[in-house]
């Protein structure tokens, strides 16, 4: 979990010119906020590793679940990926 999302990811988006996609808003992010980014990826590796053997519990890779959230976070503010 990021604390105040919304705020980074609209200081993110503002620090790039012109058009952006998903990709471009998630490079700027892990450039701007890397204790954040390092603090994803740990939460991500501390639960795969308390998992029990043979259990399966979906969870999605740090990288994909911040694009996941730059995503819906461009849909509701009306910024869709190009």
């Amino acid at each position: 979990m990021i604390l105040d999302q919304d705020e980074k990811f609209k200081k993110a988006v503002a620090s790039i010119e012109g058009t952006y996609q998903v990709q471009d808003v998630f490079n700027t992010f892990i450039g701007m906020y890397p204790e954040d980014w390092k603090k994803q990826k740990i939460m991500y590796s501390k639960f795969n590793r308390s998992k029990q053997f043979g259990r399966t519990i979906p969870l999605l890779k740090p990288e994909v679940s911040l694009k996941k959230m730059i995503h819906a976070w461009m849909l509701k503010n009306k910024k869709t990926p190009i």
